[in-house]
């Protein structure tokens, strides 16, 4: 049986919960590794998205310090939690992928240019052995993939067979991607290549969970279901109630924890923050609520994506873009609604870090705020 509990928890208290094991009500003094493992990897498909992210959580952060793990093969991106690159340490990426596996096998026939009548009666363990061999000899990009794999199989579409290496292959996305001011590329080679080690042969799902709590709980079984792109966790909470503690929701959802997961007083002090572009902070909850309005979500979520964002008292309360030209750069800031005074002095200081971060080399470096929405 779980930890009796009747305690109901607002949607302040969700949101200074998450926050706080999210390193944003206080940023730590953790290395940018033990940082990535904590937060069970970072939403990375825009490549300098985590720079930002550790710089927004870390005391002391600076951009070699993730390039280097990177190149030292500590860390890597993989295509894991709802199908998408996540930067993950290297151990974690061994027992997340099998775990996940389900969210790219569903992945591999959407609706279009690699559904499933482009596959239909084809070997895909035969495509999977043929690109994972092509790229044991060195790493390929998309393109190379498709070139190689559509001359062995001329009837298929390319796309779509190296779409199979994407999402049944584990592709690490190597360096120079993903490395602080190189660009390059995107290529990629096998988890096993890249790593020298499989894929972990039976990696617990009680371990996904708690790990998921550690870093955004207390939390819904929908919640969990939502980070990770998978379903069928409710057997797993269940399994394991006996370690966790039971609590509401405003709304009366149970919600699940560690006993001894922080859970801070709902009137707990929150600096703002920049986030970048895909934070897990807005990607991780079914229910969003404890961190961005309803009525701000179109606001943020595009057709294209994902701006970046800022946190007013611990909510999302606007996005930002940093405009570099030549030696100048330009954070522009766009409030949902209208700044006091006060709050507009806290983002211009961090903006300064912020842009201090970013464009190091700038000779000018300014702030504007733009109309609020």
């Amino acid at each position: 049986m779980p930890v009796p509990s009747s305690k109901t928890l607002t949607t302040r208290a969700l949101n200074r919960a998450l926050l706080d094991r999210q390193m944003l009500l206080r940023r730590s003094p953790a290395s940018a590794h033990d940082t990535i493992a904590h937060l069970v990897g970072m939403q990375a498909q825009a490549p300098y998205a985590p720079y930002t992210g550790l710089w927004t959580r870390m005391t002391r952060f600076r951009q070699d310090e993730l390039s280097g793990l990177l190149t030292d093969r500590r860390v890597v991106r993989i295509a894991l939690m709802r199908s998408t690159v996540h930067l993950v340490t290297a151990e974690d990426c061994l027992w997340l992928r099998p775990l996940v596996q389900p969210a790219l096998d569903r992945d591999l026939y959407p609706n279009n240019l690699y559904g499933r009548h482009r596959l239909d009666g084809l070997d895909l363990d035969a495509v999977v052995e043929a690109g994972s061999a092509l790229m044991a000899q060195r790493p390929l990009s998309t393109g190379e993939l498709r070139e190689q794999l559509g001359a062995r199989w001329p009837d298929r579409e390319p796309a779509a067979l190296a779409y199979v290496l994407r999402n049944l292959a584990a592709l690490v996305q190597v360096p120079p991607r993903g490395i602080w001011g190189v660009g390059g590329q995107t290529t990629c080679t096998t988890v096993q290549t890249w790593l020298g080690r499989d894929l972990h042969p039976d990696p617990s799902p009680a371990d996904l969970v708690l790990r998921y709590l550690a870093a955004f709980g207390p939390a819904t079984v929908k919640d969990v279901q939502t980070w990770a792109g998978i379903t069928r966790l409710r057997p797993v909470v269940k399994e394991i109630e006996d370690r966790l503690v039971v609590l509401r929701a405003e709304g009366g959802e149970e919600l699940y924890d560690l006993p001894d997961a922080p859970r801070p007083d709902a009137g707990a002090p929150a600096p703002v923050r920049f986030l970048p572009e895909y934070d897990n902070l807005l990607l991780s909850h079914a229910d969003r609520s404890r961190v961005i309005a309803q009525e701000h979500r179109k606001l943020v979520y595009t057709g294209n994506g994902m701006k970046p964002t800022f946190l007013v008292d611990g909510f999302v309360a606007g996005t930002w873009k940093i405009d570099q030209k030549r030696s100048a750069a330009t954070l522009a800031l766009t409030p949902f609604a209208r700044l006091t005074a006060q709050q507009k002095a806290e983002l211009a200081e961090e903006g300064e870090r912020l842009l201090s971060f970013t464009a190091p080399d700038s000779q000018s470096r300014d702030i504007r705020f733009e109309q609020a929405g």
